[in-house]
């Protein structure tokens, strides 16, 4: 089976001619998505398709001498519809806002600090952690509030939660 003619007889009545025809023109066919440039995946889409679209015509096929020229034709045909589609394409990241979510790193680090302060509080007198345990959950207090909460002088809410900061800062040195 040297001709198109041939070959597409002997497809036509069961023998081996598909084979031939692929071996015959697979690089011609290969070469035109990859002149586009395409991805390997989307030229061997385009490859795929363009022997989809032969076998799919194959008995439609006048003129065997110029099956070459058809195949290029398809594989254009078939790489301009791919690059069509990927420029119509808007990736992901376009659509979405980036994302405030943090990562897992600062998730991690976040819960140990957490877990280094919490703990560090742990270890000053009841009145250090009463007073910086309302300070932390309710900051919008004013100083005779929390003197009020706690049974000490307004006077003194100040330079006691000056102390009790001091103090967690070193604990929280230490523990590096």
């Amino acid at each position: 089976m040297d001709s198109n003619t041939e070959v597409l007889e002997g497809w036509r009545s069961g023998l081996c001619g598909w084979d031939a025809l692929v071996e015959r023109y697979s690089r011609l066919v290969w070469s035109v998505p990859r002149s586009f440039h395409l991805s390997h995946a989307d030229a061997a889409d385009v490859y795929q398709c363009t022997w989809l679209c032969l076998a799919e015509h194959l008995t439609r096929i006048r003129k065997p001498e110029h099956l070459a020229r058809w195949l290029v034709r398809t594989a254009t045909r078939q790489s301009i519809t791919v690059l069509r589609a990927r420029g119509r394409e808007v990736l992901l990241d376009l659509w979405e806002p980036e994302s405030t979510a943090p990562t897992p790193d600062e998730v991690a680090l976040t819960n140990e600090r957490q877990r280094r302060l919490w703990s560090a509080l742990t270890t000053l007198n009841e009145r250090c952690q009463r007073l910086l345990r309302i300070a932390a959950h309710s900051p919008e207090l004013s100083y005779a509030q929390v003197a009020d909460a706690l049974g000490i002088k307004v006077g003194s809410v100040g330079s006691t939660r000056s102390r009790c900061l001091a103090e967690l800062r070193r604990k929280l040195e230490d523990w590096r």
